[in-house]
């Protein structure tokens, strides 16, 4: 059995939502993904989006699934995270490929966000060397705000109670400040 069309996940993503959808908490919108991506998201889960691989907007599709869908399928869990490692590596081999120039901006935005999402120190310092080329001064503006939390606190404080972590005094006091989440 052959993996569905990914271009199905590419039009749902850039076409038939707003950027605007994308960032914000909603029940209505994480439950519509659920609905038409859930099966999709765990064949991904279980590597089986293979072929996908073939093609750069293949490879980014597979790379959405996996990375932003767990966030809305799952939101305040930790499996909303469990995906992240293989998106990161799919999103590395991509980059080490060239698959990643042979896309345009927005979507190569979305291929990093693997990096972006990283709570490793070395992984931001590659994420800033990738928006920094893109070009994408708002891509490049989030970057360099999460590299700076990872910097801070090793860690995004904003996942602790998803992941079972006890928050440090000086995390629930960032915490507490404004746009401390993303």
């Amino acid at each position: 059995m052959s993996a569905p069309d990914f271009r199905v996940v590419l039009q749902f993503w850039f076409e038939a939502t707003e950027p605007k959808q994308r960032w914000s908490r909603s029940e209505a919108f994480d439950r519509s993904i659920a609905e038409r991506f859930g099966l999709l998201h765990a064949q991904a889960a279980q590597g089986e989006l293979f072929e996908w691989r073939s093609s750069p907007q293949g490879r980014l599709a597979e790379i959405l699934v996996l990375d932003q869908f767990s966030r809305h399928l799952y939101r305040d869990r930790a499996t909303a995270f469990a995906q992240d490692p293989m998106a990161l590596a799919l999103a590395q081999t991509a980059v080490e490929a060239g698959a990643d120039a042979l896309l345009e901006p927005v979507g190569r935005s979305y291929l990093y966000m693997p990096y972006m999402h990283s709570e490793s120190a070395r992984i931001h310092d590659e994420a800033v060397r990738l928006y920094t080329a893109l070009g994408m001064a708002d891509s490049l503006r989030f970057e360099l705000r999460h590299q700076a939390v990872i910097g801070r606190f090793g860690r995004y404080p904003h996942r602790n109670a998803a992941l079972g972590r006890v928050s440090t005094p000086e995390e629930l006091e960032f915490l507490e400040t404004p746009g401390s989440s993303f």
